[in-house]
């Protein structure tokens, strides 16, 4: 390994024994318990209580909420500087930059495919169980819930065939410095991996010196990383039990056969990626699990795909072998672009509302929906909550108002721990699948050599 490569993990290792030593300590049993202390003190709360004002409650819950609104303003703030540091540095202080240009088209070509095969199956699975039957929200469905027709046409004309050289266009940041501000991940990303390229195919003392203050960057995010992951379980307990009094329990009950709908979704997701494993990577599955084991759970446990990445990192690298030319390039890439367990989720959330709504979608607007998931779940920052806010863009579609949302956000954090696990899954599978093809390339070229 290269002295530039070395430099540029030992954040990351330092990190890991931190992460888990509070997997060790069953920091994913104390964030379940808590979520479902905060159930029950929300839903108490929910029923307005005699004792208690309701600006003293209202007081009370923000209080208590307080610690979870601190937790994901800390992930949010450390998102793009860890994100930005960890690709430009999996790509300029790799051992096998060659490897890395070769396959770039080759990682673009997977996610459209895996993608757009999961999120067909979840369209199917929507359309077969029809979750929104089982819920009726006419007293919940307000005037600023009204669908919105125009919205249909002009997100139609937006996506059509003649206007993607500028929505590609589009994707390269003009000004680098906006994206960072305004929180563009797709731009962010491809302006990091422009710049890794760019580094890369200049003199290494020109390079070390930015790679060694992205180093430093990346090094003081793990440490806030650290700090944020003491209030997790305080966090998760706070935020359920503010959701849950603003939505109350009968509401969580009657969303039941949508959620059950969107954790079967998830599980025909690792049902693709097991498929994957068993057939292209060639992997045992029950050591792939034994070795995922620990990122999974507390990727569940702080549902942000974000704050577990030196974990991910660490667990490709040790435990699963991955070479960290591959490891390094694709999972920083992988939490911003693969994000399968998001999409499917946004799926069936859009159709699910569609049918509360009393939609009738023909297969265009199911393409359009697929479509519209696709480029909305890359966009989607691997935060707490963030998966639900971005998809008012999928929803503008089918012409259901953003506000809609309201009718699901009371379950989104249940459902949030679940597609996070999957997405930090699918981030590992990708490293299996292009290690193979890294380490088949790299046995060719020992051949040849010897020839």
């Amino acid at each position: 390994m290269s002295e530039r490569n070395k430099e540029i993990l030992l954040p990351v290792k330092e990190l890991y024994s931190y992460l888990q030593s509070l997997v060790q300590n069953r920091l994913w049993l104390k964030v379940l318990i808590a979520m479902l202390g905060g159930i029950v003190l929300g839903a108490y709360f929910a029923t307005g209580p005699d004792w208690i004002g309701e600006k003293t409650l209202e007081s009370i819950i923000n209080w208590i909420a307080f610690p979870g609104n601190v937790f994901i303003r800390v992930v949010q703030m450390i998102m793009i500087p860890l994100m930005f540091s960890s690709v430009v540095q999996g790509i300029a202080g790799g051992e096998n930059t060659d490897y890395l240009k070769k396959s770039g088209l080759k990682l673009l070509g997977y996610y459209g495919i895996t993608t757009t095969t999961v999120l067909t199956l979840a369209v199917i699975l929507v359309s077969i169980i029809r979750p929104g039957d089982y819920m009726d929200a006419t007293h919940l469905i307000t005037a600023d819930m009204a669908i919105n027709t125009d919205a249909i046409t002009e997100s139609q004309t937006v996506l059509s065939f003649g206007n993607l050289p500028t929505l590609m266009t589009d994707l390269l940041p003009a000004n680098p410095l906006q994206a960072l501000v305004s929180g563009d991940m797709l731009s962010i990303v491809i302006f990091a991996i422009i710049i890794g390229i760019s580094l890369a195919n200049i003199p290494p003392d020109t390079a070390v010196p930015l790679l060694k203050v992205l180093y430093s960057v990346q090094e003081i995010t793990m440490a806030i990383t650290r700090w944020a992951m003491k209030l997790a379980p305080v966090a998760v307990f706070g935020l359920m039990c503010q959701v849950t009094s603003k939505v109350g329990i009968e509401t969580i009950m009657g969303l039941s056969m949508f959620m059950l709908t969107v954790i079967f979704g998830l599980l025909i997701v690792v049902a693709v990626y097991t498929s994957i494993l068993l057939f292209i990577a060639k992997i045992n599955i029950r050591d792939f699990f034994a070795n995922a084991k620990d990122v999974l759970l507390l990727a569940f446990s702080v549902s942000s795909s974000a704050a577990v990445m030196p974990l991910t990192l660490k667990t490709a690298e040790e435990k699963m072998n991955i070479n960290p030319s591959v490891s390094r390039f694709i999972i920083p890439v992988g939490v911003t672009l693969n994000m399968d367990g998001t999409a499917v989720f946004q799926a069936i959330a859009t159709l699910f509302l569609a049918q509360v709504y009393g939609l009738q979608l023909d297969t265009v607007s199911l393409i359009l929906i697929i479509i519209t998931t696709i480029l909305a779940s890359i966009g989607t920052p691997s935060a707490p909550g963030a998966g639900v806010i971005v998809l008012g863009s999928v929803l503008a579609t089918i012409g259901i108002p953003v506000t809609a949302i309201a009718l699901i956000i009371g379950v989104d954090r249940l459902l949030g721990m679940f597609r996070t696990s999957v997405n930090v899954m699918g981030d590992l599978v990708t490293c299996q699948v292009f290690n193979r093809m890294y380490l088949k390339e790299e046995k060719a070229n020992r051949r040849l050599e010897r020839e």
